[in-house]
């Protein structure tokens, strides 16, 4: 097992940028005012978890039911566009039925927020680069990062103030929509390539 610092870093940088964990901050506070307690630890875990495993099995799941991975990215696309534009309006276009912290850590907190097509996807481009243990590392690093800000949105929110979650809630909903039509115009042109 050769482990190489600046595989783990890239990877790292990659995929903290693809999670945006920071960048999602306003949603997980809107969540946390929806259905109370979230589980930080949980959702971590699940999301972690969720990494590792379509790193080992993603592209043979996806092979296995007939989607190409950037058939993949292009539904991802889409699922990322719609949280932003719920960010930028503040509109709500997902609705959730149950106000259940379990549910919420997992859905849409773990699964599709963290853990969503837009970071598996990178995880399949960076498993064709880079060693699988240090793809790994730099999940649990991701992992451990994500737990500590899910564990301080609270007194995040109570520094930034009202005002400041809505400004960066904005911006970062544009950010997020930028990363949506990237994710699309890149897969959609490959898949009609």
């Amino acid at each position: 097992m050769q482990l190489n610092f600046k595989e783990i870093f890239t990877a790292f940088m990659v995929l903290f940028a693809v999670i945006d964990i920071v960048g999602n901050i306003p949603i997980v506070i809107d969540l946390r005012k929806k259905v109370g307690h979230i589980q930080s630890g949980k959702a971590s875990l699940i999301a972690g978890c969720i990494m590792i495993l379509f790193l080992f099995l993603g592209k043979s799941i996806l092979n296995l039911i007939g989607i190409d991975v950037n058939s993949f990215a292009v539904a991802g696309a889409f699922i990322l566009f719609f949280i932003a534009l719920e960010m930028i309006l503040g509109i709500t276009l997902y609705k959730q039925e149950e106000t259940n912290p379990m549910t919420a850590s997992i859905f849409p907190l773990a699964f599709p927020l963290m853990a969503g097509p837009g970071s598996l996807t990178t995880l399949l481009s960076l498993r064709a680069e880079f060693q699988v243990q240090n793809i790994i590392i730099a999940i649990v690093l991701n992992v451990v990062f994500i737990f500590l800000v899910l564990k301080t949105s609270s007194k995040i929110e109570r520094f930034l103030g009202a005002n400041g979650i809505s400004i960066i809630r904005k911006v970062f909903g544009v950010v997020l929509l930028a990363i949506a039509v990237k994710l699309f115009t890149h897969n959609i042109k490959a898949l009609f390539a």
